[in-house]
């Protein structure tokens, strides 16, 4: 069962097929082998009403994810906390929906944070831009100096 022995999970959310989505990703496979063994990784697509259950069984989460603000000038770290939102659809839920329905349904509520890593092109095309992988070594070694 995932969770089981771990504390840690880090989701990476994107799509590596359409260039700087794939941050979320790139992030989790540069990190992979060398996180402790109390950390556990998943890949998505997106967020998912499913995915609540799987975070319920960890201390701690974080989600990462490319950022396309135009206020973020590299990476963000911020905490994340459950928040109710309605939405037409199922799918493509916002990290603090994912939490909020953890809390409400499993009583869970594990510490959050999202990783976001500023990316700039979102075209069908496999690789990252120059500038997301300047953005995601700066991400990575922030994140380094935490855990």
């Amino acid at each position: 069962m995932k969770g089981e022995g771990k504390n840690t999970i880090l989701i990476g959310i994107g799509n590596c097929g359409r260039q700087d989505d794939g941050l979320g990703w790139a992030f989790l496979e540069h990190l992979k082998p060398e996180l402790p063994d109390n950390f556990d990784i998943e890949y998505r697509y997106q967020l998912q009403i499913e995915d609540a259950e799987m975070i319920s069984h960890y201390q701690k989460v974080f989600f990462i994810d490319a950022d396309k603000s135009p206020e973020t000038k590299s990476f963000i770290i911020s905490e994340c906390f459950p928040k109710e939102t309605h939405y037409f659809s199922s799918h493509a839920l916002p990290p603090e929906t994912i939490l909020y329905l953890a809390d409400t349904v499993y009583g869970k509520n594990p510490e959050s944070y999202i990783i976001g890593i500023s990316g700039e092109s979102y075209q069908l095309e496999i690789g990252l831009t120059e500038n997301a992988k300047s953005n995601l070594k700066k991400a990575i070694c922030s994140f380094k100096k935490i855990y």
